[in-house]
């Protein structure tokens, strides 16, 4: 497992995921854009939903547990990225539901 470290505060990733919200947050980034950042907690770590306000003037840092680095699934990265253009900013998502998402956009 990952971490990732925002503000003195770290959070546990599994290395895929972390990889690829690393390079969606570092696209935003890149074009200096500031977003909401959330995902749901496993109930492993009590359940519920974080959300955390991502700045680029902010010190971030992504570190893995593993190794080598992951294939990214450039759909997944893309998708990430869009949705930090909603109003409940970037959700992380699972890769197995891209299809859902896919289907919500398409309707």
């Amino acid at each position: 497992m990952g971490h990732l470290i925002y503000a003195n505060t770290s959070y546990e990733f599994d290395d895929r995921v972390l990889a690829h919200v690393q390079a969606a947050v570092m696209r935003k980034f890149r074009k200096q854009e500031c977003f909401l950042l959330s995902w749901a907690k496993g109930e492993e770590h009590g359940g519920g939903r974080v959300s955390i306000w991502m700045s680029p003037s902010i010190q971030v840092v992504f570190q893995f547990a593993g190794g080598r680095k992951p294939k990214l699934n450039k759909e997944w990265v893309a998708a990430l990225e869009q949705l930090s253009h909603s109003p409940r900013g970037m959700v992380i998502i699972a890769e197995k539901d891209l299809p859902n998402l896919r289907e919500h956009h398409a309707q």
